[in-house]
């Protein structure tokens, strides 16, 4: 099963690209499953798609009583008034982690290919990264080595002289980390890549250059850019002339080969749309080598490939074996490699799209250094 994942800045058409991808893949003979919040008409719209239309209100709903339920006997000591179903709608987040949830469900689905509607750009991206965030800071608040000391956490509790948490808090943060590995897994899956659509602006333009960074930096494989709404040549009109003009010039500053698809002058539905197949092949991952020149410069090297990134963007700082690199809007704190992590950092420069992090042997933890 390939997942292709479709986002692009707002207003630029993904979602009908999204429901035309899945609906030409289901014209090719594939069994195509769309994911979407919002899909562009009726399921009669997309003959052969299986569509699953997210509903985050209804499912927080559900969490939040189920979560309510597990912890009765704490509230109740508490005397704490038990929430209504009816009474609760859904907060900020609810609509990433139905999608998340969504994206867990596909993993053994009956299908050669999933489409994801995923928000629009950047957001897409933090939202991408989530269980990863999320997963480390269920390590640290709650670590699963501490389980092993769950029957003498009554005695610690009186000798610290405060409670400590609860069985079923790491029960439920073993559940929470157990869903959310199985969301990553899709999303890092050598089958998953991300389609951009974008109209070619000179606003949409940077909001794209964005994107691509943090893409990059999360580890997330692209696999087109397509140009949206894109005006013809030729006309004799001077206004569309010169759009047409500015939208080509826009398109030959972007770093990636694009794919066109014609502005139709009307709203299309999915059938009007001529977009490319999805992927035959799994797209490569990136790699972030470490390469040596202790010989001729006395440092290691990380190389970073960071497409889009541009220098004033930038951000590093090292936290222990951990280094938190910072592009954009975007965030990730990545483990250091095992050789680095015996070294302090000597610099870092941005060459031709690639974050070079230079290393220096740390004398105290690297004998030959000495």
């Amino acid at each position: 099963m390939r997942t292709l994942l479709v986002t692009g800045p707002g207003g630029s058409g993904r979602t009908t690209v999204a429901s035309a991808t899945a609906l030409r893949a289901a014209r090719d003979g594939l069994r195509a499953h769309l994911i979407t919040g919002d899909a562009v008409g009726a399921e009669d719209d997309l003959p052969g798609v299986t569509v699953t239309r997210l509903t985050p209100a209804d499912d927080f709903r559900a969490d939040l009583l189920a979560l309510q339920e597990r912890a009765g006997s704490g509230l109740d000591l508490l005397g704490a008034s038990r929430l209504d179903g009816d009474e609760l709608t859904a907060l900020p987040g609810a609509e990433e982690l139905a999608l998340l949830r969504a994206l867990r469900d596909t993993a053994d689905g009956p299908y050669d290919l999933v489409v994801v509607d995923l928000p629009a750009a950047p957001r897409a991206v933090a939202l991408l990264a989530l269980p990863e965030q999320l997963r480390r800071y269920l390590r640290r608040l709650l670590p699963a080595e501490r389980q092993a000391a769950r029957a003498l956490r009554p005695v610690l509790g009186r000798l610290a002289g405060v409670p400590m948490p609860a069985e079923w808090l790491y029960e439920a943060a073993a559940r929470w980390d157990g869903e959310l590995a199985a969301a990553q897994a899709v999303i890092d899956s050598d089958d998953t890549c991300v389609r951009l659509v974008a109209e070619p602006t000179e606003a949409a333009a940077e909001i794209l250059r964005t994107t691509v960074a943090g893409l990059a930096l999360h580890g997330l494989r692209l696999d087109a850019v397509l140009a949206n709404r894109l005006l013809p040549d030729g006309s004799t009109d001077p206004w569309l002339a010169d759009a047409a003009a500015r939208q080509r010039k826009v398109i030959a500053e972007w770093e990636h080969e694009t794919y066109a698809i014609a502005h139709l002058g009307r709203d299309p539905r999915p059938a009007d749309l001529d977009v490319p197949p999805p992927p035959a092949e799994s797209v490569p991952a990136v790699t972030w080598p470490v390469e040596d020149r202790l010989a001729d410069d006395g440092v290691l090297v990380w190389r970073i490939p960071l497409p889009g990134a541009v220098r004033e963007e930038l951000s590093l700082i090292r936290r222990g074996d951990e280094l938190v690199i910072g592009a954009g809007p975007f965030r990730r704190i990545v483990p250091l490699p095992s050789a680095p992590r015996r070294c302090t950092v000597a610099g870092a420069g941005l060459v031709d799209g690639e974050l070079c992090v230079r290393f220096a042997p740390d004398p105290d933890l690297w004998p030959q250094a000495r």
